[in-house]
């Protein structure tokens, strides 16, 4: 069976898009109410709820939470998909009883809930919690290390999502990315940190098959303050997801599915053939290598040779929809980057909004080829 052949089956359409608040999620907490184990946990620094499921009553103890950074709602979606899934039993029944006995999943859904409210990384009071696990000088911070030291997991997850600028040599985007963090700044191979590269191995060998190129590693530089290292210097095998992007998927409805399926092959619902188990290291490191939109080949007033102009989205929240804005990122120096879309201005000038003369920074509502008044791009947010 192809997983995504019958994703439509338990994909959680009542949340979808890249804003996702706790008003979003409310109702599906009402939904499972009577289906999962829910607990309110705390409240955030301005006095939202934050509430965790547990799923499963097995010996194996994992503990995950998305939205750590409020504008990171892929990881978020894809839970609720997770939990569909094995509430509705539609698909893998018998992988789905094997799960519920042999672990005790809890998952905080939204760590973060003023954060993903304001649509920003940090929460209320402008910290990046995932800054902040030496100092727990947050609420939020408090409530995730209250219940690590409570249910004493086996293993985290933490799960983020990534900008569009992350992609690999081959030109292929890094849709989903993963890391074992360093425990030290030696950034040594110990128990913990083996075992979470064990589990991505598995990960990573089904996710190759379904968007091959396209699963990367994440820089493992040491930093205590960040909550994944914290916990695997306490010797918990700690796993950071990233959810990047999907050609042509700016709300992340195909990422999200890619997710999913990484939380299944996690839990054993899905199995890969341990013949085609992918090696950690050979997993690519993920590089800062793309721009949403390139136009080569430029004119570009004062150049006497021929530039590449990239330019980049930038998320704005407006009323309860993400506008993405398109800026000017950088003038040349791009030989080794990529484009979300690729553009060729064939030697001409591009005019900016209508003016020959443009700036890093600037928004950008449309570019037109100077040379034959081609429109090139129309920003239709």
């Amino acid at each position: 069976m192809n997983i995504l052949d019958s994703y439509s089956t338990f994909f959680e359409d009542k949340i979808q898009g890249r804003y996702v608040t706790l008003k979003h999620i409310s109702p599906l907490l009402k939904t499972y109410k009577n289906v999962f184990e829910i607990s309110e946990i705390g409240v955030s620094e301005m006095g939202q709820k934050i509430s965790m499921f547990k799923v499963g009553h097995g010996k194996k103890i994992v503990l995950g939470w998305s939205q750590m950074h409020g504008n990171e709602a892929t990881t978020t979606k894809a839970i609720f998909d997770f939990l569909k899934l094995v509430s509705e039993q539609k698909i893998y029944k018998n992988e789905l009883l094997e799960f519920l006995e042999s672990y005790s999943f809890y998952i905080i859904p939204m760590l973060n809930p003023d954060g993903a409210k304001k649509y920003t990384r940090e929460n209320a009071n402008g910290v990046d919690l995932n800054r902040d696990a030496q100092d727990l000088s947050q609420a939020e911070s408090k409530i995730l290390n209250k219940v690590f030291n409570e249910i004493k997991p086996d293993v985290c997850l933490n799960l983020h999502d990534q900008r569009t600028i992350y992609g690999f040599k081959t030109g292929k985007p890094a849709t989903i990315s993963f890391l074992s963090p360093a425990a030290n700044s030696k950034r040594s191979i110990t128990p913990s940190r083996k075992t979470g590269m064990k589990h991505i191995e598995t990960m990573a060998s089904i996710l190759q098959e379904l968007i091959p190129g396209q699963i990367g590693r994440y820089d493992d530089a040491f930093n205590a303050n960040c909550v994944g290292d914290s916990f695997q210097m306490a010797d918990v095998p700690t796993i950071l997801f990233e959810a990047g992007h999907y050609p042509g998927d700016y709300q992340r409805e195909e990422t999200r599915k890619y997710i999913c399926v990484a939380l299944l092959v996690f839990f054993k619902i899905l199995q890969p053939l341990e013949a085609n188990t992918t090696s950690y290291h050979k997993i690519p490191e993920n590089k800062k290598n793309f721009k949403d939109v390139l136009i080569k080949n430029v004119r570009v007033p004062g150049f006497s040779r021929l530039r590449t102009v990239g330019f980049q989205f930038t998320e704005v929240l407006e009323g309860a929809e993400i506008v993405f804005q398109l800026c000017v990122d950088e003038i040349g120096g791009l030989s080794s980057y990529f484009g979300h879309l690729e553009l060729d201005a064939l030697g001409g000038e591009i005019l900016v909004n209508s003016q020959e003369n443009y700036n890093v920074g600037e928004k950008v509502s449309k570019i037109v080829n100077k040379k034959d008044n081609s429109v090139l791009f129309i920003n239709r947010d």
